[in-house]
Parts: structure tokens; sequence; C-alpha cells
């Protein structure tokens, strides 16, 4: 799914993200993306080793 998905006009409750420069963020943590894929860098057995292949920077 890398790539733009859909932002949805309410928040996804079941996701809870903090990353304040991405697109999708929303007040209090939320996430507005309809649904994210997370992506391990390697063979990943810990949280640092994942990535969120669903980020998308806010454009200015």
């Amino acid at each position: 799914m890398i790539g733009r998905v859909d932002k949805l006009p309410v928040a996804n409750n079941s996701i809870k993200c903090s990353v304040n420069t991405c697109d999708y963020h929303g007040i209090g943590d939320h996430c507005f993306a309809k649904e994210v894929e997370i992506i391990a860098r390697v063979l990943a057995n810990t949280t640092e080793m994942t990535d969120c292949a669903t980020f998308l920077p806010i454009m200015s």
C-alpha cells in the first residue's frame, strides 16, 4: 500500500499516532488515514525497527 491512502473526514479511532508532521495527524494524536501500513526495515524485534509506510509529510 505504500503511497497515498484516503483521508477520512473524522478520526480513525482505532489508530493513535503522535507524528504531528504527517498529513494524516489530527488533534489528540488521532490518525485520519483510512488504513495504515507498517513495514520492517530489517527483521524487526523492537518497535524502533519498524516504520509507518503510510506517512505523508504535510505539504507547505
